[in-house]
């Protein structure tokens, strides 16, 4: 006999989801997430989250219609998305999917997950200290863990065999106080994002508002690239030097999706933990929570027929579902990102009105675009024209 059936490590948007749909079911459910962590993160999630995963719309701090795109010149292109982005606040957005997790049953505890063991029959042990219960170590006997607690996951780490290198940038924003309507150089219906070398050498910049507050943040993989003078020269451009700081926060992001996320036996890692986030853009909400429903599907088969194949469907599934949007976003990268050259001409090719309504339609709907075969013929020809130093009308 298990205490449980699933434990999950972690309760961000991966693990709280996983929770969420295993309680539904039936499935006894233990969630362990620690108190206060908040990620740095945009906050953007597309309409498509709200309708999949039934969330409701007054969890957005705000409803975002237009991007400018700002490149190393100072060329500046405000794209109309054509519907909305909306904008969530993690320290609210997490909180609440992991109450409704637990109002559907699964067993919610504050507390820092220690270890994985097994007991003499072999059996999956999680060991973790409980927040407010004088740090008295705990253990559950479980069926199967499921990893959701971020890149540097220590579930991965103890319990899948074979370690991958995951690569990633390093992530930094800081929470503003916003200012109270629209100004010169802010617009709270408006997500800014800067393509500049002095801003990210290898990544982006955000300006993000969140109603009330703003994300100002960037990401870089190059050591010793100072991602604090990036969101300041980001504060001064957007006016926001002056604006309160509400909270900093810093960690790992992945950009590329592991190529095994279980032991082949009885432990799956998620969202983060897997990598699970879109390349180029690192975009990780809704990924995260696709794996955890995912996570979930395969999970309960696997409580029910002991079959471990069951948990190697996670990864297949997802990169059925989003490989090749994954692989389209990790080549854009490569090349645009990576000269100030490119990075000019990559915000030059966002002014196309083609390019605009593909792009946030694929955003949005979480697909590729069934578009008409002479549009992607049209896109790509102007496309090269760019790359060759011509600028089509």
């Amino acid at each position: 006999m298990t205490d449980y059936d699933v434990a999950i490590v972690g309760g961000g948007p991966a693990g709280a989801t996983a929770a969420y749909e295993l309680a539904q079911r039936g499935q006894r459910v233990l969630l362990i997430d620690r108190d206060g962590r908040i990620k740095p993160c945009g906050g953007a999630v597309p309409p498509i989250l709200l309708r999949e995963f039934d969330v409701p719309e007054r969890l957005l701090e705000t409803k975002v219609s237009e991007a400018r795109m700002v490149s190393p010149s100072e060329q500046r292109v405000d794209m109309d998305i054509g519907g909305f982005v909306g904008m969530v606040d993690r320290g609210k957005f997490d909180p609440w999917l992991r109450e409704r997790a637990a109002e559907a049953g699964a067993d919610l505890v504050t507390g820092h997950f220690e270890e994985l063991a097994r007991d003499e029959n072999d059996g999956l042990l999680v060991r973790y200290r409980e927040k407010n219960k004088q740090g008295k170590l705990k253990t559950a006997h479980v069926s199967v863990v499921i990893g959701a607690d971020g890149a540097a996951s220590k579930v991965r780490k103890q319990g899948l065999d074979r370690q991958e290198k995951m690569k990633h940038v390093f992530a930094y924003h800081e929470i503003v106080r916003s200012p109270a309507g629209k100004t010169e150089t802010f617009d709270p219906k408006r997500c800014d994002v800067y393509y500049q070398g002095i801003v990210s050498p290898d990544f982006y910049g955000w300006v993000f508002p969140h109603g009330e507050c703003t994300s100002v943040g960037a990401g870089s993989a190059v050591k010793g690239f100072s991602l604090r003078k990036a969101v300041k020269r980001m504060r001064d451009n957007s006016g926001l030097d002056d604006n309160q700081v509400v909270r900093c926060e810093g960690a790992p992001l992945p950009l590329k999706p592991l190529k095994r996320w279980d032991n082949g036996k009885d432990i799956v890692v998620i969202g983060d933990a897997a990598g699970a986030v879109a390349p180029s853009s690192g975009e990780g909400i809704y990924y995260a929570m696709s794996s955890g429903r995912l996570a979930a599907d395969a999970c309960a088969e696997f409580v029910e027929t002991g079959n471990p194949r069951a948990l190697r469907q996670v990864r297949k599934r997802f990169m059925k579902a989003h490989g090749t949007i994954f692989t389209i976003l990790r080549i854009m990268q490569y090349w645009w990102y990576s000269s100030e050259v490119r990075r000019e001409k990559f915000v030059s090719i966002c002014r196309d009105p083609d390019v605009q309504r593909l792009t946030w339609e694929a955003y949005m709907n979480k697909k590729l675009v069934r578009a008409k075969p002479t549009t992607h013929l049209r896109i790509f020809f102007k496309d090269l024209a760019h790359l060759v130093g011509f600028n089509p009308q």
